[in-house]
């Protein structure tokens, strides 16, 4: 057992009944920055410019992450939170539609993309749609949990790297 798994509250029939809910609260206050260091493991820096963070866990894992390493941080925020001009990506979710959007960006750049967690990867992959059409290229997708049984990231090659695996 990972050490961080202690920290890791399970919260039964939490959004909706059957899920199991993993609330991270408790180890972020508790083991943040060994949560971020982490996080930033087994990634080459040289290769990235950006850390982009998925509103709103990964503001706070990628924002942390930014700058520990020196790199700026971009936010990817839920429609209608950005002033314009933005670029957005809809998609869909097992109870309905989301839009994220980031500022329209003006350069190219290399980057991280964060999130607290990986389920079934909509967020994640509409993410990844958002940074390619906004000149970002995802060199690396950076969680603190991947629910491996939710989703074939790894399966089909994408670069995810995860803290704790269930």
């Amino acid at each position: 057992m990972h050490p961080f798994e202690s920290h890791i509250r399970n919260v039964p029939d939490f959004p909706k009944a059957g899920i199991i809910f993993k609330d991270i609260t408790p180890l972020l206050q508790d083991r943040l920055s060994e949560v971020v260091a982490a996080m930033c493991a087994d990634i080459d820096w040289n290769e990235v410019d950006y850390v982009v963070g998925i509103e709103a866990r990964g503001f706070v894992l990628g924002a942390a992450m930014a700058q520990l390493k020196g790199k700026g941080f971009i936010p990817m925020r839920k429609k209608g939170k950005l002033p314009p001009p933005v670029i957005a990506e809809t998609y869909t979710l097992e109870y309905g539609t989301d839009t994220l959007e980031m500022i329209q960006n003006q350069k190219p750049g290399r980057v991280v993309l964060v999130d607290d967690v990986l389920a079934t990867g909509g967020t994640l992959r509409a993410g990844m749609k958002l940074c390619e059409k906004n000149k970002l290229e995802v060199k690396a997708l950076a969680l603190l949990i991947n629910l491996t049984f939710l989703n074939k990231f790894k399966e089909d090659g994408l670069p995810v790297k995860s803290v704790l695996n269930y």
